[in-house]
């Protein structure tokens, strides 16, 4: 369970009480865990480098990704006493392992146990902190410094500089034709901040791109370590 935050931050009891009911799952690229108005039945566990997007269906077609959850974090009915449906498609944008609970056995061990409970909430808080940060960055933010803020928090949790993405994939996500990447990504190369090749991003330097992204990438990693401090994972 090391290669998720959450689960390394557990209680011994608590994690001891709620492995029998974890299952390890492969997630492949493109996997949908659920759509938004599904009943939610587990809660995924992302490990090591996946990633998994909430994204916004759109009546026109298009989505719209309101927050990338990786090692830190988990996808489902988290806060819930009950049944609820989904209000976001959960999507895998970078495939790897996971592990996955039954919702209704992850509701019984948080009645019995405060130290799961206390901790799926405060990753609860930290979670709505990164999507209302996420929509202020949206709204006043230039693309290059949104790339660049997401870019730095897909390298904290894949925790490598390889990056499989592709330009089409990004334009997608940020909602712009793909044009506007490409002058983008070509800005950040010639800062030095990454290098692009056959559908594969690489991080060449942090510093470049710390040195551009906005404030919204250190104004949630440090509300993550006040709410709880481990969770956020390092930088690689």
């Amino acid at each position: 369970m090391a290669g998720n935050q959450i689960l390394r931050l557990l209680p011994a009891p608590a994690l001891e009480t709620i492995t029998p009911w974890l299952d390890e799952i492969q997630l492949r690229k493109g996997d949908i865990l659920f759509e938004a108005g599904d009943d939610l039945e587990h809660v995924w566990f992302p490990l090591d480098s996946t990633v998994v997007a909430l994204v916004l269906p759109m009546s026109d077609g298009r989505a719209v990704e309101a927050a990338t959850i990786g090692r830190e974090g988990a996808v489902g009915g988290l806060v819930s006493t009950g049944g609820v449906p989904a209000f976001a498609r959960g999507s895998v944008q970078i495939p790897g392992r996971a592990v996955r609970i039954p919702l209704s056995r992850l509701e019984g061990a948080k009645r019995h146990l405060p130290s799961l409970h206390d901790t799926l909430a405060r990753y609860t808080d930290c979670l709505i902190a990164h999507v209302l940060q996420t929509v202020g960055c949206a709204t006043v933010h230039p693309l290059e410094a949104r790339c660049a803020r997401w870019l730095l928090m897909t390298h904290d949790r894949i925790g490598q500089a390889e990056l499989p993405v592709t330009q089409e994939a990004l334009a997608e996500m940020f909602g712009v034709a793909r044009t506007y990447v490409t002058r983008m990504a070509n800005a950040l190369r010639k800062r030095g901040a990454i290098s692009y090749s056959r559908g594969v991003l690489r991080i060449e330097g942090r510093e470049a791109l710390e040195e551009v992204a906005c404030e919204c990438y250190a104004i949630v990693r440090n509300h993550f370590d006040c709410v709880l401090p481990g969770l956020y994972p390092t930088e690689p």
